[in-house]
């Protein structure tokens, strides 16, 4: 079998080719923000057609980097990139290339093709979290994504850590997102989160934000293991061991809820596999 994998996130957008289990092709290209949904539409178009004139695939997985009502279908919303609210994108794939396609947001896909694939195999309850442009989080119970009652579990970027705090995309203030991704860290001070993270005085403060957000999922899913994608994960042991070292601390003393956190096996590619995994369980799972 022969699988269509489509990753869109904030900053980028891949796409692979999955012969079986393996990665055979793999492109990526920036994301074009003033473009918006038309011009990477366009793109997608453009690359799973010319790729269609060599391989036939079967099917297509999608991780999309926002909200997505995954009953429905369709992406709720974007807010990084404009012009996607309540649209069909499965329907688009199948019309413009003619393959069936199911869609989960980002961090679920990553969930699971990190569960599946990754560093979450034999681990579960297993809670991942996506730690790039924005924080999302996904929740996998044996080879299953758990989506709540509305799509919606697992948002964990839109908790708040800061009462009062700084306004978020979302309109709220001091969310775990607004707080902790890479996109304000950027923002607000000049440097990309990668530079800023060779600096171990801002790694020190920067994981007491970090582990409060993780905290709560800790606390509330108890998940036999943590894993941690996304581009700021990449950082590596500079921000694993300060943030292990934070969680020990500030999770309540009488709980034996474990702290197992690691960085995602799959490194860019969470999302793809995750893609994969999707569309080899169907829209019904």
């Amino acid at each position: 079998m022969h699988t269509l994998a489509i990753d869109i996130g904030g900053t980028k957008f891949s796409m692979a080719a999955f012969e079986g289990e393996r990665l055979a092709r793999r492109e990526s290209r920036a994301t074009d923000r003033q473009g918006g949904r038309e011009w990477m539409l366009a793109q997608i178009a453009e690359i799973g057609a010319g790729w269609q004139r060599q391989t036939r695939f079967d099917r297509c997985g999608i991780g999309f980097g926002g909200p997505v009502d995954f009953e429905r279908q369709r992406v709720a919303l974007s807010t990084h990139v404009g012009g996607w609210q309540d649209f069909a994108f499965p329907a688009w794939v199948e019309s413009t290339l003619g393959l069936a396609a199911v869609m989960d947001n980002d961090a679920n896909a990553g969930a699971l093709g990190e569960a599946v694939y990754g560093a979450g195999r034999g681990a579960r309850p297993l809670f991942y979290m996506t730690l790039s442009t924005g924080i999302g989080g996904g929740i996998v119970l044996d080879d299953k994504v758990y989506r709540g009652a509305d799509s919606y579990a697992g948002e964990i970027g839109h908790l708040t850590i800061r009462p009062g705090g700084p306004e978020c995309l979302c309109g709220a203030r001091g969310c775990f997102e607004r707080v902790c991704s890479g996109l304000w860290l950027e923002r607000e001070h000049g440097r990309p989160a990668r530079e800023l993270l060779r600096e171990e005085a801002f790694v020190e403060r920067y994981v007491a934000d970090l582990a409060l957000g993780l905290k709560a999922a800790i606390m509330l899913l108890n998940p036999a293991r943590v894993v941690i994608g996304g581009g700021i994960s990449k950082a590596g042991e500079a921000l694993f061991g300060p943030l292990r070292r934070e969680l020990r601390r500030q999770i309540t003393a009488w709980s034996r809820a474990r702290i197992e956190i690691h960085p995602a096996a799959l490194g860019d590619d969470s999302v793809l596999y995750g893609a994969l995994a999707l569309a080899r369980q169907g829209p019904g799972l």
